[in-house]
């Protein structure tokens, strides 16, 4: 019932940014997780970094120092800033939500980083 949509991914060379965002059809102010996760061509789908409801934020280790994920709750949606990209950031990003036991994910946008 709740859909999400990534946009601004992209192509950039290594060591740029990007910013992704992921609106949310409805409000995700009672969303007991929201995240961001990638998958890369023949790779598990990896959890890159989530936000709680409560605020706590948790990084993947190979992204630490590098990205920041936050949310704004009144505009229903969660941001990923990605600095100092690098190659291995390549992937598909996709937003997630926990809302009401349920798992909601976006369709996903492209991130490719060149050397």
């Amino acid at each position: 019932q709740v859909q999400l949509v990534e946009s601004g991914g992209g192509l950039v060379q290594a060591g740029g940014s990007l910013a992704l965002s992921c609106a949310a059809s409805r409000t995700i102010f009672g969303a007991n997780f929201m995240g961001w996760y990638r998958q890369a061509p023949g790779k598990q789908r990896d959890l890159v970094a989530v936000i709680t409801r409560g605020g706590s934020i948790n990084y993947a280790d190979s992204v630490k120092g590098r990205f920041t994920i936050s949310r704004d709750n009144a505009k229903n949606t969660v941001y990923l800033q990605m600095n100092s990209l690098k190659p291995e950031d390549t992937a598909v990003y996709y937003c997630n939500a926990l809302l009401g036991g349920q798992y909601y994910w976006g369709q996903g946008t492209q991130v490719t980083v060149s050397s």
